[in-house]
């Protein structure tokens, strides 16, 4: 698996847009356990299915990106946060220590 950098609102149409599912991972550089978060997904995200678009945002470069997935999926902003998107809809949200590759494969059908 491999991170696809989020850094445009073109790309964030084209997530709502997408037919299937991505996942977009908001990260904050400046915060350990945002780092330990993506260190821990990164480590099982074997467990994901293979395709799966994996977007990594990087919010304090990013914010106005951020702001926008906050208002387009309408969820509370967090960092770390991991979001499971299908069909232009947030299906799954979670954050901080309940981010799990193991958890999200199994939202995914």
């Amino acid at each position: 698996m491999k991170w696809i950098d989020l850094n445009s609102q073109e790309q964030l149409q084209n997530i709502i847009n997408a037919e299937g599912y991505s996942v977009i991972f908001k990260h904050s550089t400046r915060c350990s356990v945002s780092m330990m978060a993506k260190r821990r997904f990164e480590h099982d995200w074997s467990e994901i299915p293979e395709g799966t678009p994996l977007y990594y945002l990087d919010l304090i470069s990013h914010r106005d990106i951020s702001n926008a997935i906050a208002n387009t999926f309408n969820v509370h902003h967090e960092s770390p946060q991991l979001l499971l998107i299908k069909g232009g809809e947030c299906i799954y949200e979670t954050s901080h220590s309940e981010i799990s590759a193991e958890d999200l494969a199994e939202q995914i059908i």
